[in-house]
């Protein structure tokens, strides 16, 4: 239903951020509390936007804008092909070709008047996908759409290596320093 209307009464807009310890996706003035899980592997764990392992995930929208729960939402998971990863825009999806070769999952658009939206998915491949999130406008044509970039199987350790660039500098410098002291009191106990 969503994907028949042409895409000039598409609106870009919203994203995933992550607010205190809430991952919220707005979708223009729409916005929902977003939770992933992989109960196999991880329990009760929630997630945002790094799963750190393939296989069964649960995907949980909690509606907090309350016309969301009269309004068809539907999502698509696609492989990321874009090269963007979570610097993707909504543009730069819609320049994808063939789309649908892209998805790994789609739910069609959907009324969830209990103001709750779970999906599941196996992921079979590690790497990096988006999620587009579509939601219909109460009262006229129009439709929302938001793109959130995720990474699966795979956990960020990006602060490794500025902390070990930290800790190596850290470690030349006490070196250094305390090489120098030592040559001082050498000096000192050759000097005249």
């Amino acid at each position: 239903m969503l994907a028949l209307i042409p895409a000039g009464a598409t609106v870009a807009g919203g994203g995933l951020v992550l607010e205190g310890d809430v991952c919220i996706i707005r979708i223009d003035f729409y916005s929902a509390h977003f939770t992933a899980y992989q109960p196999d592997t991880s329990g009760n764990t929630q997630f945002c936007q790094e799963l750190p392992d393939t296989g069964e995930t649960i995907f949980v929208l909690d509606y907090l804008h309350q016309s969301l729960k009269e309004v068809p939402v539907e999502l698509r998971i696609i492989r990321d092909v874009t090269g963007l990863g979570r610097y993707v825009k909504l543009e730069q999806v819609e320049a994808i070709k063939d789309i649908e070769q892209q998805t790994v999952f789609y739910q069609p658009p959907v009324i969830r008047p209990d103001a709750s939206f779970k999906i599941e998915h196996d992921f079979k491949e590690e790497g990096a996908y988006i999620g587009i999130i579509s939601a219909g406008h109460p009262s006229n044509d129009r439709i929302y759409t938001a793109v959130f970039p995720f990474e699966v199987g795979v956990t960020n350790y990006g602060y490794l290596f500025p902390l070990m660039l930290l800790l190596a500098g850290l470690a030349f410098y006490f070196i250094r320093r305390s090489s120098r002291s030592g040559q001082a009191v050498q000096d000192q106990g050759t000097a005249p």
